[in-house]
């Protein structure tokens, strides 16, 4: 029996970001055209976030063929990193959405990425133990957490939330670090979007690969 995924990105938009603006775009924009060529149905939202904005919907739940790629135009990095917001907000939002759809329509696999670089900073709705206890919660209903990290504490501090160092990628901040996250979990993604794998999950050697 083939089972409906959903994808959301939740992208890191803040100044920091700037210095590999254009190899995010081109990660990014070559992991949707990975996953729009996948057989199995999927849906995806696409969120970025900044403290001008902590939760910007580029794509709302939309099929993977409809999801435009991102270009200069929009994605601009600016501001600060609220990042315990958008991740809080974004699960509570999701977990309406879904509880929302015919159980026969709802997706059987729900994968959520973080990509950042850099560690929560300006956050005001939303502190570490909320976040923390949100994530462990939708982990015990099979969501999975994948995130992908170009800064260590940001990296160290995702432990702390919940997600788990195997479903965590810390990659050099230069075109290749970034290339190398994208196309590592895509390729996980596709791998358990197709029933392949039973987890999202990073070894050493990739690990010293994305570096």
């Amino acid at each position: 029996m083939t089972i409906r995924s959903h994808i959301t990105v939740l992208l890191d938009r803040t100044g920091s970001m700037d210095t590999i603006r254009d190899d995010v775009i081109g990660g990014f924009n070559a992991f949707l055209a990975q996953q729009q060529a996948a057989p199995e149905p999927g849906t995806m939202t696409l969120v970025q976030f900044d403290s001008q904005d902590p939760y910007e919907v580029i794509a709302d739940f939309a099929p993977l063929a409809a999801i435009a790629p991102l270009t200069a135009e929009t994605y601009i990095p600016r501001a600060t990193t609220p990042l315990y917001d958008a991740l809080g907000r974004g699960i509570l939002e999701l977990e309406a959405r879904l509880a929302a759809i015919p159980d026969a329509l709802r997706p059987g696999r729900i994968l959520y990425v973080v990509v950042t670089d850099g560690q929560e900073n300006a956050s005001r709705e939303f502190d570490r133990a909320r976040v923390s206890t949100l994530i462990n919660a939708k982990q015990a209903l099979g969501w999975e957490f994948i995130f992908l990290s170009a800064d260590l504490a940001a990296f160290d501090d995702a432990q702390s939330l919940g997600i788990g160092r195997n479903s965590s990628l810390l990659f050099g901040k230069h075109k290749r670090g970034s290339d190398v996250a994208w196309s590592l979990a895509s390729g996980k993604i596709r791998e358990r979007r197709a029933g392949i794998s039973d987890a999202v999950a990073f070894d050493e050697g990739e690990r010293k690969s994305a570096e």
